[in-house]
């Protein structure tokens, strides 16, 4: 069994003895395999590998029936929401969306709370990342959201979701606020063409509903030109669809540890596929180059700008 590190440089053996509680990689296993047949019944041929970031962690199995992932946290003030994710991402699955759907534990539960660890279990879904340079995924990613968004406008439990992370402030204020306080290094072109996109957009008053919250390669897997899993939902929130979906164009290419800009033919290749499933209103439309343009402002990092963030917000700026 291999330990890696999701993105954190630090020493994975180290990680898994101070912030996860185990002595070493052998008895992390064989947490995993307890775990699993008591809780699913699940018998465990071999624990593959255990990936870590932050207070979460991974571990890749094989069984009888299939390749596996048990997915835990030992972060509490996160319990409620991966609880709330489980059961938002079971629900998109019975309602046939692509994703990939928790395995239930003997008792039903999709979301398991035990002994100061969340954890659930899923299916190992076939596929790769999505690749921003193949169109026709672009096209089906952005044809996907739609119809999550569309799911998610009807499901029941935004009450709940109010509860795991409140409703946004308005749009403008957003971005104003934003631009006062505006960092140095980001391009004067890019802040005045925000200023001036800004002054000339609709009201900000439009619809609010749950969205994925982390819609990007690293969380899309394809199979040729289809989407065959939208994966982690754990940082859904309550958003417009408007926002996620400027948010997802500009960072649709970045995975875990390349976060580079793509460009500007991909935003509107997502945006195509988007719209060839769910019609977006003129006020949504308005507020797209505004979104897309401040969103890609906001990684421009000071200092060295590797990837082209700065040249990309330029670009943009016109």
């Amino acid at each position: 069994m291999t330990l890696e590190m999701l993105w954190e440089r630090a020493d994975p053996s180290q990680v898994l003895r101070d912030r996860f509680g185990f002595t070493d990689a052998a008895a992390a296993e064989d947490w995993v395999v307890r775990t699993l047949e008591r809780w699913w019944g699940v018998r465990v041929d071999a624990c593959e590998r255990i990936v870590m970031s932050d207070h979460n962690a991974l571990a890749w199995i094989s069984t009888a029936g299939g390749r596996m992932l048990l997915k835990w946290s030992i972060a509490p003030e996160g319990f409620e929401r991966l609880a709330f994710a489980a059961d938002l991402t079971a629900w998109l699955g019975e309602r046939g969306l692509p994703v990939s759907a928790p395995v239930p534990t003997l008792d039903g539960r999709v979301q398991l709370e035990h002994d100061g660890v969340s954890m659930g279990l899923q299916h190992v879904i076939d596929g790769t990342l999505l690749d921003v340079r193949d169109v026709a995924q672009v096209h089906a990613a952005g044809a996907t959201l739609a119809r999550i968004h569309d799911a998610l406008r009807d499901s029941p439990d935004r009450a709940r979701a109010v509860g795991v992370r409140p409703p946004p402030t308005p749009l403008r204020q957003q971005i104003a606020g934003w631009l006062d306080g505006t960092p140095a290094h980001v391009p004067d072109r890019a802040r005045v063409a925000l200023r001036r996109l800004l002054a000339a957009a609709p009201s900000d008053e439009l619809p609010v509903q749950i969205v994925h919250g982390d819609y990007r390669a690293a969380n899309v897997l394809c199979a040729d030109p289809d989407v065959v899993a939208v994966i982690d939902f754990e940082d859904l929130r309550l958003d417009h669809r408007i926002v996620e979906l400027a948010r997802s164009a500009v960072l649709l290419g970045t995975l875990f540890h390349d976060w580079g800009p793509v460009p500007a033919a991909v935003h509107r290749q997502l945006l195509d596929g988007y719209r060839s499933v769910s019609a977006l209103t003129t006020d949504e439309l308005a507020w797209w180059g505004v979104l897309v343009l401040w969103y890609t402002m906001l990684f421009v990092p000071p200092g060295d700008d590797p990837t082209g963030w700065g040249a990309a917000a330029g670009a943009l700026a016109g």
